[in-house]
């Protein structure tokens, strides 16, 4: 059965299956808090929680139902793929490529969401005292997925007839 699974369900199943793993390994390696340099003056592991969404945005925002609100968003962000997807045509392979690597991580932080009503994101780049956000194998595939899609739709030049 798993060998006739389309090759793009393959690709959200792996980036799921390395999301998860990658969280399990940050939690039983590093407390809360803790960091592990990778890259001296660069990058370090430290395992941290979103409570919110994006760029943890909603982060420090105290809401009573708050879990439910982002696993919501979350929720309603991935069936908007699901319909962005069916509208691409099989030509457009850049698009549904960026949409599974978008739905690979989209699935794989929401399985965070619902079991914990967090995500764990672990891998900190920075420079001197400057940090980007704190992210995870998921968000990573989120972003590589926008790029691609956004370059599908900038890049990729579709036949137009001509004028009459």
């Amino acid at each position: 059965m798993m060998a006739r699974l389309p090759g793009l369900l393959w690709v959200v199943l792996t980036l799921v299956l390395l999301d998860q793993v990658t969280k399990v390994w940050v939690h039983a390696t590093l407390g809360l808090y803790e960091s592990m340099t990778v890259i001296p003056g660069l990058i370090d592991l430290v395992h941290v929680r979103n409570e919110g969404v994006a760029f943890g945005l909603l982060n420090n925002l105290d809401l009573p139902y708050k879990p439910v609100l982002t696993t919501g968003l979350a929720s309603l962000a991935l069936v908007g793929m699901v319909f962005y997807y069916r509208q691409l045509q099989p030509h457009e392979r850049i698009a549904r490529l960026g949409v599974a690597f978008i739905a690979g991580g989209a699935i794989g932080n929401l399985i965070d969401r619902v079991r914990q009503g967090y995500v764990l994101d672990f891998v900190d780049v920075y420079w001197g005292t400057w940090h980007f956000w704190a992210f995870n194998v998921a968000d990573a595939a989120i972003n590589v997925g926008a790029i691609l899609v956004f370059a599908d739709l900038l890049l990729v030049k579709r036949h137009v007839p001509d004028s009459v």
